[in-house]
């Protein structure tokens, strides 16, 4: 075996920790390479090992990571982790894992687990929502051989590590997290500074289900992280962990995990009968719906894709003098780049209203509409995207499902789908 050991240091426009990670790597006597996102990818097979930083690659355009999870790059990386090299996934390069499937590592890297927005709950009260950073305790809740990044690390040890994001809060089915458990893939768990775990802010600084902060594939070379190892010393234990888990010629775990995912039906949207519909076109480009096109155009669809806001606002009493009020907020839009619009009804096109299962956006407008601005009789305020596809060919709704199945547009386990007619 070659004495250096040489590692990937993945990066996709956005991204912006290389330098952190680079340093990292070479504290513990790895030999860490930049690797853009457009270079060949099969050169990729001359590296031992691959880290996907952290950032905002694509902007974090339609939701974080997903662009990326489907550039052409991430099937050599596919290639790479199957054959048992390491790949460390962190923060954002953890959200680029989770939207491609390649952890929790279900059958044909069908997407299992979301990370969403942030959410800041003690006492059942919601104390805040969306970016968040801080330092934070991490345990190691999974055996120390089980997982190519913890091998110098024990059971019950913690690191305190930094972190920064907004969309950080692991969300999965129950069952499935039960699986995990048992299969020892809940690798990490944020944990206080007695070692603690506690389901509240601010020991679980983003509402993680299960506090996880890191899980990994069954195989365990493949770890999604959240917080920032790279950023401390305190963090060099995972890439000497990588490094020793090398050097033992990549002893793969022979763990399997069997869950069959539900099949998640996009449903047809139907309003509340109380509630007027606001569809919010931009008058500047749309970069968020251009990138989404250009990803499925290097999938091979030949589409058009326009992005829409939508707030479904459900009122009590005269609903035109209550919308006169909201508009004069500028609450739910910028009339300087936005401005009221209508539903796609083009030919060959369908429109797709995704929302958050967890709307903190709709609830934060109606809170500061009703308090702040003092606007009176609106019940509810649900926001929403309309993803309007336009299909350049024929197979309609072939190719619709097809894109669908991309989960580029929404992740089943985060969102609700509805298609609008």
């Amino acid at each position: 075996m070659n004495t250096q050991i040489n590692i990937a240091i993945i990066q996709f426009p956005g991204s912006n920790t290389e330098r952190e990670t680079l340093m990292a790597c070479r504290r513990v006597g790895l030999n860490p390479v930049e690797f853009l996102w457009n270079e060949p990818a099969e050169n990729l097979s001359n590296f031992d090992g691959f880290v996907i930083v952290g950032g905002f690659a694509y902007e974090d355009r339609s939701r974080a990571g997903v662009i990326a999870a489907l550039d052409p790059i991430m099937k050599q990386i596919k290639l790479e982790a199957e054959s048992g090299k390491p790949v460390l996934g962190i923060c954002n390069g953890a959200q680029i894992l989770v939207e491609s499937g390649l952890v929790p590592g279900l059958a044909n890297h069908r997407v299992g687990i979301a990370l969403t927005d942030n959410k800041r709950v003690k006492g059942k009260h919601v104390l805040g929502v969306g970016y968040y950073n801080t330092w934070a305790n991490l345990q190691l809740t999974a055996s120390a051989g089980r997982c190519a990044f913890t091998r110098h690390l024990k059971i019950g040890e913690w690191i305190n590590v930094p972190l920064a994001h907004g969309e950080g809060r692991f969300i999965l089915p129950h069952d499935l997290l039960e699986k995990m458990i048992s299969n020892e893939q809940t690798v990490f768990r944020y944990c206080d500074d007695e070692g603690i775990i506690s389901d509240e802010f601010p020991t679980n600084p983003n509402g993680s289900m299960h506090n996880l902060a890191a899980v990994c594939n069954p195989k365990g070379n493949v770890m999604a992280m959240m917080p920032h190892p790279e950023r401390t010393e305190n963090g060099d234990t995972i890439f000497s962990s990588m490094k020793d888990y090398i050097e033992n010629e990549n002893p793969v775990s022979n763990h399997t995990l069997s869950y069959e995912r539900p099949h998640y039906e996009v449903m047809h949207y139907r309003a509340n009968s109380n509630a007027s519909q606001w569809v919010i076109d931009m008058i500047i480009t749309d970069n968020e719906a251009s990138s989404v096109q250009n990803a499925l155009s290097k999938l091979g669809y030949d589409v058009s894709i326009a992005r829409q806001t939508h707030w479904e606002i459900s009122m009590r009493g005269d609903r035109e003098s209550i919308l006169k009020e909201i508009d004069k907020t500028g609450e739910l839009y910028n009339s300087n780049k936005e401005f009221i619009s209508k539903i796609f009804t083009t030919e060959n096109t369908a429109s797709f209203l995704v929302r958050q299962k967890e709307d903190m956006i709709g609830r934060a407008k109606l809170e500061s509409l009703s308090q702040r601005f003092e606007v009176g009789g609106i019940s509810e305020i649900k926001r929403g995207v309309i993803w309007n596809v336009t299909i350049n060919g024929s197979n309609f709704e072939t190719v619709l499902n097809e894109i669908l199945n991309t989960h580029i547009l929404y992740n089943p386990l985060s969102h609700e789908c509805y298609r609008v007619k």
